[in-house]
């Protein structure tokens, strides 16, 4: 998978994608990570980016020049999807990021300041999505949410394949939330690992973890019970 980014600030993506699991998939080569600037692609002494909107409005808006430009300076791979980060896309679940896995490449638009010039959206027919339903200052924490969790689908990519498969809203658990995990030691300030956790007996540990994911997904999100 080759993710590109198109940000103000590079070195937010470039600096999550050197620690922990991101780091390893970037060093076998499981993913690669570009970041393009569209600062480098203005033509004026001052770098500009962004601008007042016309009809007045409050903030400053990301012209369109700049990132038409570093949006073609980026080589297409076969397979590829472009995608803005924006608080007006579709929302962001496990089954778009399965499905984005499937993907050769990903090219992630990063807004700023109050927004995108519409052109943009017209102009380069990004698919939107976002994170749900908040604003955040820039679109780089959506970028990094939808790189670490496409990832995870990637073969390779984690140490253990089912890790993935159990996630919470994976399809393997049928939309459920993942049942609690324990580890040592037994006891701790009067709290015990389940008694089925530790005989042995997969079959009971099976049923005994997808009672907890239904109950869970019950109790915490019942949308999704639905």
């Amino acid at each position: 998978m080759q993710y590109d980014v198109i940000t103000l600030f590079p070195g937010i993506i470039e600096d999550y994608c050197s620690y922990s699991i991101m780091k390893r998939g970037v060093e076998s080569g499981i993913i690669s990570v570009n970041t393009v600037n569209p600062r480098d692609f203005t033509h004026d002494k001052h770098r500009r980016v962004d601008d007042t909107p016309y009809g007045g409005s409050s903030g400053m808006v990301l012209m369109a020049p700049p990132v038409f430009e570093a949006y073609e300076s980026i080589e297409k791979l076969d397979n590829s999807e472009f995608i803005m980060l924006t608080p007006q896309g579709e929302p962001y679940n496990q089954k778009i990021a399965k499905e984005l896995s499937s993907k050769s490449q990903l090219i992630l638009l990063c807004g700023r300041y109050e927004g995108f010039d519409e052109r943009i959206r017209l102009g380069l027919h990004p698919r939107e999505i976002s994170l749900g339903d908040y604003v955040l200052t820039g679109g780089e924490l959506g970028a990094l949410c939808i790189m670490d969790s496409v990832s995870r689908h990637l073969d390779g990519f984690l140490n253990k394949e089912e890790s993935s498969l159990n996630d919470s809203f994976s399809e393997e658990l049928e939309g459920r939330l993942e049942h609690p995990q324990y580890t040592k030691p037994q006891e701790y300030r009067g709290m015990k690992v389940p008694e089925v956790l530790l005989n042995g007996n997969h079959a009971e540990i099976a049923k005994f973890r997808h009672e907890q994911q239904i109950l869970r997904t019950k109790i915490r999100r019942p949308d999704l019970m639905e």
